[in-house]
């Protein structure tokens, strides 16, 4: 998780990934797109590739470059625990709405069962 993390921290690599979203690339067609150098981009697609977020496949002398989501699973996981309550609050939030769920049953039973209890 931490490589990728770090693969994903450069704004280059970021744009590159977004590039790739939609269809596989040559190097070339990706250092196109950029106002750096050529070994700069393939320095980036080598972090990108090293962290599991690109598969290069030879065709020919080209390289085509293709986006691998899976590794952003894990990432993507532990972001969503900082979105969730932690510790008490989960287990408050729990309380309240057994609290609610609770009343609602209470008001709904017919008054001839509460006479009676």
């Amino acid at each position: 998780m931490d490589e990728v993390a770090g693969a994903i921290a450069d704004p280059v690599r970021r744009e590159i990934l977004l590039m790739l979203r939609g269809e596989p690339m040559t190097a070339g067609q990706v250092a196109d797109r950029f106002a750096i150098s050529r070994p700069a981009v393939s320095r980036h697609l080598r972090v990108l590739r090293e962290a599991g977020l690109v598969r290069g496949t030879a065709d020919g002398r080209r390289r085509v470059y293709e986006l691998v989501t899976g590794p952003l699973d894990e990432l993507a996981g532990w972001l969503e625990t900082l979105r969730r309550p932690a510790g008490w609050q989960q287990h408050l939030d729990a309380l309240e709405t057994e609290v609610y769920r609770t009343r609602r049953e209470r008001r709904d039973v017919p008054v001839a069962e509460k006479e009676s209890a």
